[in-house]
């Protein structure tokens, strides 16, 4: 038995040069991690000619393994194994807690040796060497069983310390191209995520594209967005899962939970199990083992909380997961501050647009009422004294005309507030007054808009599309004529045509003033 080899020898003295070169080649010939790390096994089996092979990833913070590639085992023999060694005991937790290269002539009669689980094969010889990379154990490199029943040599301990060696730059490389690879996911995860809820998204569809964004970049069983509550605590407001989330909508963090505690105070927490651990107390942390819970802050706001739970016995985050997803929630709590501060402005458009509405009503439709009610207060006097048939009927009838007219602005003008300024407009009615407001930016004033008949409902769209253009071109000329201060324009619709009337009361190149275009068109039954 020997715990510490001597130094490695030539491995060219030996016929296992040509071989350990190609495994050399073959190891660095992979970026993708795991394909290289099944490879350096590959390797290892076929340089020492060992039946069995097994390269144990080591987690450096919970001291024990994460994943275990192996080489040699059949389907059968893999099935029987029932699960992953902790790492934490027998020859392999020898070899974490003290990374030196160690031969064993029998395995079974080692002190450390804590046997084998039910259903893996007899296993006596034993070779096993520290993986570095740089200075960090990245995992052990086991071999047993050499060929021919005999033990594992010094030529195949140079060998495989030297595939070892080889093995940690690969790994390297292949950790560096695969957490670059894993940041570009991320970050083109956070940018789509910000794309999305600035498309002006509602807020329950803008939580629903973080937490379902989330749960794919993490490979997560589940992607849930929790808000704090009235009471204190903390509740699922949106959940994505592969399949029906179920009741994880609406679970509440009950006030004073020590996760809590650590949430509120923009604090990540990070979970092994879900299931055991103490912290957690709701009850769907049944369902989910690792997991991690991230506050969603902007300014030292709290907007709420990411948690991305995987499957019971799933793989641990990683430390670039942590910070990848940490940095995927800083970016998607941004997101969702501008997002509502969009929503805000728009909000704050509707009102400024009311409040011209408000203004144009009061400066033309109350002024108007108001002069009707002094011609017609004029009007009875006159007519207390003035003989039949005098000028009363007519006066009357102008009054009568003016109050149509006021009606018809009172409508346009209630039309306009349910028109959302931010949104096209799709009746013909709503296209022609934002073609007029579009009009008052340049004109600086609002041209009064008279609608009469079932204009929505009577033109078709070629022809609404003409009319638009017709009224383009007159609210241009208008423009471009000298001292105009008012324009009108009424559209008349019936069953057999529409007329399009815009006037102004601009100077023309003769020097008159008042210019009315007019515009008409049949209408197909």
């Amino acid at each position: 038995m020997t715990n510490e080899a001597p130094g490695p020898a030539d491995p060219g003295a030996g016929a296992g040069l040509p071989v350990l070169l190609e495994a050399v080649l073959s190891v660095g010939s992979e970026l993708e991690l795991r394909a290289t790390l099944q490879h350096i096994v590959d390797s290892a089996i076929e340089l020492c000619s060992a039946r069995y092979a097994a390269l144990g990833v080591i987690d450096p913070e919970r001291v024990r393994l994460t994943e275990l590639y192996t080489a040699g085992l059949s389907e059968a023999e893999r099935a029987a194994i029932p699960r992953l060694p902790d790492g934490r005991t027998g020859v392999i937790g020898a070899l974490i807690t003290d990374p030196r290269p160690l031969v064993l002539e029998d395995l079974s009669k080692d002190p450390r040796s804590s046997g084998l689980p039910p259903g893996h094969p007899p296993m006596r010889s034993f070779l096993g060497v520290p993986i570095r990379v740089h200075t960090e154990v990245f995992g052990n490199l086991y071999l047993t069983e050499k060929r021919g029943g005999g033990t594992f040599t010094d030529e195949d301990l140079a060998l495989v310390r030297v595939l070892a060696s080889q093995a940690g730059i690969a790994i390297g490389n292949a950790r560096l191209y695969e957490t670059a690879r894993r940041r570009e996911r991320w970050i083109e995860g956070a940018a789509a995520v910000t794309t999305t809820l600035l498309a002006g998204r509602p807020a329950a569809d803008a939580l629903m594209c973080v937490a379902e964004r989330a749960r794919l970049l993490a490979d997560a069983a589940a992607g849930v967005v929790l808000q704090p509550t009235p009471e204190g605590g903390m509740e699922i407001v949106a959940a994505s899962t592969q399949g029906d989330p179920g009741d994880l909508v609406g679970t509440a963090i009950a006030p004073g939970s020590p996760v809590l505690v650590q949430l509120l105070g923009g604090e990540p927490v990070f979970i092994e199990d879900s299931a055991t651990d103490p912290r957690m107390t709701t009850h769907v942390r049944e369902r989910f083992g690792p997991s991690m819970m991230l506050p969603l802050q902007s300014g030292g706001q709290l907007i709420g909380t990411l948690a991305l739970p995987r499957a019971r016995g799933g793989r641990p985050y990683d430390a670039v997961d942590r910070l990848l997803a940490s940095q995927f929630a800083s970016q998607a709590a941004l997101a969702l501050v501008l997002a509502d501060a969009q929503h805000d402005r728009e909000q704050l458009a509707v009102y400024e647009d009311r409040d011209r509405i408000a203004r144009d009503l009061h400066d033309l439709v109350v002024q108007r009422l108001f002069a009707t009610e002094m011609m017609l207060e004029s009007t009875k006097k006159r007519s207390a004294s003035a003989p039949a048939g005098d000028t009363v009927g007519d006066e009357l009838g102008r009054a009568v005309d003016e109050l149509d007219s006021t009606i018809q602005e009172v409508r346009t003008a209630i039309f306009a507030l349910q028109q959302p300024p931010t949104d096209a407009p799709t009746t013909v009615r709503g296209r022609i007054l934002r073609e007029t407001g579009g009009a008052a930016v340049l004109l600086g004033f609002q041209p009064s808009v008279h609608f009469a008949g079932a204009v929505d409902a009577l033109l078709p769209e070629p022809v609404a599309g003409e009319l638009l253009s017709a009224l383009r071109g007159a609210l241009a000329a208008a423009h471009r004529r000298a001292q105009v201060t008012s324009i009108e324009v009424e559209v008349d619709a019936t069953p057999a045509r529409v007329r399009l009337t815009v006037t102004d009361d601009g100077r023309t190149d003769s020097g008159t003033r008042g210019t009315t275009l007019a515009w008409e068109s049949e209408l197909t039954p």
